[in-house]
């Protein structure tokens, strides 16, 4: 297979960032339609949202054996197809436990996807020596907010499940059609620091924990304003059926913006400033977190990157769940101070993690600029 200009396997692993985001955007910003067909309550709502982090836990040795035998560009095109399936079943589950065993094969497949379309990303900027990751993942906001303003639209037309999610199973469906013809082959990043091995596990180093940590809890923020927004307009701010998918739609257009230009921020201030300024701005500062820790986690192995980007994965959705449990016992509004703590420990965190070096760009004329400011 010919190798892809930079441009075009750029877009094709974009499209799979933007994938995950809508599949994931979809069913949860239709959870309060969910919630009401299932009659649930706050703390069943958090354990449905723990049933796919759960799954997403179990994801990993999963995933460090698919990665191995599949490859990442197989293991991105499998993992795909089952998140679509798993949106049809959504639509048409006839109750709770059976819904629980949805979302639980959800998570296995986001996490199965977000290792894979990771080192897709991190062979990219490996194969081509430009920066990218940034705006990979600014394509898993966009998709976000599609998936929210489509969520919107469609509610002000029919309340259906079963229509919404059809019509998003074939933008999905078109979205890895676009996606498979210019996915990378060869994945595997270089290892110079990758940590030792016993038999066939890996041990994951002090360093790799510190980043799987920022990124458990940098995705514990994300995640809980992308789960927890929808019902919160609707239940405590009584917001419209309507409206309140918007919530989303709000976060969503921050982290877009912000990842658009996260590379030019790295680039004069450094990751390591990036994330401990970015931990303390959900939406805006925030989506510089994700990015920043899978460049540096890339740098130390694949294994390094699959454990970080399982933390992630698990972080993202089963971090929202304990926000579910705390506004059961009290308020979703003091549930909601969860977000607070996890932007804390990212910013505590952050400090210890060996961040990569970056040269800034002088604004004086004739200063050279580097290859991924023009990606």
């Amino acid at each position: 297979m010919a190798t892809p200009s930079f441009r075009r396997a750029k877009w094709s692993i974009a499209a799979l960032f933007c994938f995950l985001g809508f599949q994931y955007g979809t069913w949860v910003s239709r959870l309060p339609a969910l919630k009401t067909r299932l009659d649930l309550g706050a703390g069943e709502v958090g354990l449905l949202l723990m049933a796919c982090g759960a799954g997403a836990a179990a994801s990993f040795p999963l995933v460090a054996v698919l990665m191995r035998r599949l490859g990442s560009r197989r293991l991105s095109l499998a993992s795909a197809g089952c998140l679509i399936a798993v949106l049809a079943a959504l639509s048409a589950v006839p109750d709770y436990p059976l819904a629980l065993l949805a979302v639980c094969v959800d998570g296995v497949a986001v996490g199965c996807l977000n290792v894979a379309m990771n080192a897709q990303g991190a062979a990219l900027e490996q194969t081509y020596d430009r920066t990218a990751m940034s705006q990979l993942h600014a394509t898993f906001s966009a998709g976000l907010l599609a998936a929210a303003l489509l969520s919107s639209g469609v509610t002000t037309l029919t309340t259906s499940l079963p229509g919404h999610f059809a019509l998003a199973g074939a933008l999905l469906l078109l979205l890895l059609v676009c996606a498979r013809p210019a996915l990378l082959t060869h994945t595997e990043p270089d290892r110079p620091n990758e940590p030792r091995r016993m038999g066939r596990w890996t041990l994951p180093s002090w360093t790799t924990l510190l980043m799987g940590c920022a990124m458990a809890f940098g995705t514990i923020t994300e995640g809980a304003m992308n789960d927890w927004s929808t019902l919160y307009l609707k239940d405590e701010v009584k917001a419209s059926a309507t409206v309140a998918p918007l919530g989303i739609a709000v976060v969503s257009v921050m982290m877009l913006l912000a990842r658009l230009r996260a590379d030019r921020w790295r680039t004069r201030f450094g990751d390591g400033r990036v994330v401990r300024a970015g931990s303390a701005c959900v939406g805006l500062g925030a989506a510089a977190i994700t990015p920043c820790v899978y460049v540096v986690a890339a740098g130390h192995g694949s294994d390094a990157l699959a454990l970080v980007a399982a933390m992630g994965t698990t972080g993202l959705l089963a971090g929202p769940a304990l926000i579910g449990f705390v506004a059961g016992a009290t308020n979703l509004t003091l549930g909601m101070t969860t977000v607070a703590v996890s932007a804390l420990i990212v910013t505590v965190t952050a400090f210890w993690i060996p961040w990569a070096g970056r040269v800034s760009v002088s604004a004086a004329p004739g200063a050279s600029v580097p290859a991924h400011e023009n990606a």
